[in-house]
């Protein structure tokens, strides 16, 4: 006798219980009508997504320390390393770049801000300084002396990513000098200390939809569905741009590694859904960076390429500010011509690099560009105080995209992906992670478990985690008597 089909209503309950991506649809869609009918009690909600993204936070830093230490160890060559270092720096170079002239461009051909005729004077500036709360952007001196730590538990303590990953580079080269035999219990304990903070990662991200639910309220609350008829050119200047650019980014992925960026973004959907609705790439990096190493990307190229990104290449971040600043010049009814522009290009280039993890960010390079040109008045900056939010989710998915692309590149240039695990985990031939397993109940009945289409592949026939040369079993070898 065939075993009877579970009513609607109990595959619902199965989907949201077991499905993250579901979970943080559905608390994606609550908090937009909780914004919108209760907009002064969405405004409290605050609290939810900033606990989450704290939680998260703490995570970030001691596992970029186990991941690169283990990668530059296991890879046993510091050399590789380096070079690694290096394309990713070019690539995020010319990407960041890219994202500028497609930004400049659009923003040409568009004119987001003609037409409106604005009064300088009449804007209010101090609510700029408000939002950055008084602060400014490093200089290129600043910014190298900031990347060097000024104590070992002081980088983790102040979750500063450039100081980690030159302590985590420090940390590998000095295992790789000493040799295995050595220090052969410090690599074995730090990989486990890797595998018990993947495991917390699975227990905050519980929390997720809880956080999602919160940060949609407030941005609804706060702002409302208004602002996006006021100011619909920019935005979907800025959104058809970043389509664009990611469009580009496809045919890079599928002609440097021959994979596909769609499959893969369909890989990482519950990712990206938790980062469009905190506005936070910072929240999903513990969980995409298990998830590149899933996909047959090597520890040492995701551990230093996906948290360096987080700081050199801010690709949405770039076409935002670009197409911002011509947005503002034509909208007080400046004329910029096109010496301007390519000061306005080469001061984007480097005032984007120090944007990281700064509060206002956007808005304290948009003024320092305003300022080297001198043509635009600096107060115009608070033009885009109102649209600001509305244009986090075009960076997120912009700068998440662009920082996995150049893992799966810089990976593949190196030598350092298995493609093939990469296309079979894409294509749904590899089973789901362990931590995907986790969350599901274990005490779902059999009649659900065969009306489930998803299939566990069996473990026999799984492909192996690359994870470079075993290093351990190179201590044993080394150990044994000859």
């Amino acid at each position: 006798m065939s075993p009877s089909v579970p009513s609607l209503p109990r595959r619902v309950a199965r989907i949201l219980r077991t499905s993250l991506f579901a979970q943080v649809a559905c608390a994606l869609l609550l908090g937009i009508v909780v914004g919108k009918l209760w907009p002064d009690v969405a405004t409290d909600l605050q609290p939810l997504g900033d606990g989450f993204t704290r939680l998260i936070k703490t995570i970030i830093s001691p596992l970029v320390f186990c991941v690169v230490v283990v990668g530059i160890a296991k890879a046993g060559d510091l050399k590789a390393f380096g070079r690694i270092g290096l394309k990713a720096l070019i690539w995020f170079e010319v990407a960041s770049t890219l994202a500028l002239l497609i930004g400049l461009l659009a923003a040409n051909i568009f004119q987001p801000g003609s037409g409106m005729n604005v009064d300088p004077s009449t804007l209010d500036s101090s609510a700029v300084d408000a939002k950055t709360g008084g602060g400014s952007l490093p200089s290129t001196t600043e910014f190298i002396l900031n990347a060097l730590p000024t104590s070992f538990i002081g980088a983790f303590a102040e979750n500063s990513l450039l100081q980690v990953l030159l302590l985590a580079c420090l940390v590998g080269a000095a295992l790789l000098h000493l040799g295995h035999t050595k220090v052969p219990q410090v690599l074995p304990a730090i990989e486990q200390a890797q595998e018990i903070i993947f495991a917390i990662v699975g227990f905050v991200m519980r929390l997720a939809p809880i956080a999602v639910f919160g940060a949609m309220a407030v941005l609804i609350g706060q702002y409302g569905l208004g602002v996006i008829e006021t100011y619909a050119k920019l935005i979907i200047l800025c959104y058809a741009a970043a389509a664009f650019f990611i469009a580009l980014l496809a045919i890079a992925l599928r002609m440097v590694t021959g994979l596909s960026l769609w499959k893969f973004l369909r890989y990482i959907r519950e990712e990206m859904l938790l980062a469009l609705g905190t506005a936070s790439t910072e929240s999903v990096m513990p969980r995409v960076m298990q998830k590149l190493r899933k996909a047959g990307a090597r520890d040492d190229a995701v551990g230093l390429v996906l948290p360096t990104g987080y700081s050199f290449n801010l690709d949405g971040a770039s076409l935002y500010l670009s197409i911002g600043t011509l947005f503002i010049a034509q909208a007080v009814g400046v004329d910029l011509s096109l010496s301007q522009q390519i000061t306005v290009i080469l001061v984007l280039m480097l005032t984007s690099k120090g944007m990281a993890g700064i509060p206002g960010s956007a808005f304290l390079a948009l003024a320092a560009t305003a300022s080297s040109l001198g043509a635009i008045p600096a107060g115009a900056v608070a033009l885009l105080l109102g649209v600001d939010r509305i244009m986090d989710s075009m960076r997120v998915v912009t700068n998440l995209l662009g920082n996995c692309v150049a893992v799966f590149a810089v990976s593949r240039w190196e030598g350092a992906l298995d493609q093939e695990r990469a296309k079979k985990v894409l294509d749904g031939e590899v089973g789901p992670a362990p931590e995907a397993a986790d969350e599901t109940d274990g005490t779902a009945d059999a009649v659900d478990e065969a009306a489930s289409p998803v299939v566990a592949e069996d473990a026999a026939t799984a492909v192996p985690e690359q994870s470079g040369p075993p290093l351990v079993e190179a201590t044993a070898k080394e150990a044994a008597p000859r």
